[in-house]
């Protein structure tokens, strides 16, 4: 008998990809409005954040970990729903882009983190000096091209997943295609692109998690 026979039914429930994106949605949207109350969504910040507003940033930095982590669960769930269904190209393609995403979002966070640590110990030569735009544009870059393109990749795989096992209405995985294309082409171009990742992954597993209740009345 296979591993999988003796896993608890409770791992493999779509219950479970909900809870984790719910989580991930909220934790994300928490640490983006922190964020764009403090810092310009520009390469060239000039660091006026620094000071006062700065505890909003270092507690938006506490949060992304937590978000990461139940990112990677809820890409875990997708995979396992799909079961024997996924195919090696497909799955390389979202396992990687998942992985790059919060690979790139750690790093975004922790460039931010050296600022603010930086700062903290010399807080008259940080802000516009050459570290810092470095710093700070390397951060901005990462996520703003880099990170929501890979995204972007994520969405196209996912919202496959979902055509595929049907755990989802058929429009969300439509707005996943249309949300991909949006962070695809115009990532670097609307500071509110930031948010439609988690929003969709939201609204997905909103989704699951209803659909799951009214199968278990209906049951």
């Amino acid at each position: 008998m296979s591993p999988a026979h003796h896993m608890p039914a409770g791992l493999k429930a779509p219950r479970a990809a909900a809870v984790a994106g719910i989580l991930f949605s909220i934790l994300l949207l928490s640490a983006i409005l922190l964020v764009l109350q403090t810092l310009r969504l520009h390469p060239r910040d000039p660091g006026d954040w620094l000071g006062a507003q700065a505890w909003k940033v270092e507690l938006a930095l506490h949060l992304i970990p937590f978000a990461g982590i139940a990112f990677l669960w809820f890409m875990g769930v997708l995979r396992d729903r799909l079961g024997a269904q996924e195919h090696p190209l497909f799955a390389t393609v979202f396992l990687g882009s998942g992985l790059l995403f919060v690979g790139m979002l750690f790093t975004a966070a922790a460039a931010i983190g050296a600022i603010l640590t930086a700062h903290a110990a010399l807080p008259r030569e940080l802000a516009g000096s050459a570290t810092f735009i470095l710093a700070r544009s390397f951060s901005y870059f990462l996520v703003s091209v880099y990170a929501l393109k890979v995204a972007g990749v994520f969405l196209l795989t996912a919202s496959t997943i979902l055509l595929r096992t049907e755990i989802t209405a058929r429009w969300t995985a439509l707005c996943g295609y249309a949300a991909a294309a949006f962070l695809l082409l115009g990532s670097h171009v609307v500071d509110g692109a930031f948010l439609v990742f988690p929003l969709w992954v939201l609204v997905v597993s909103g989704d699951i998690l209803v659909r799951e209740y009214r199968r278990k009345d209906v049951a």
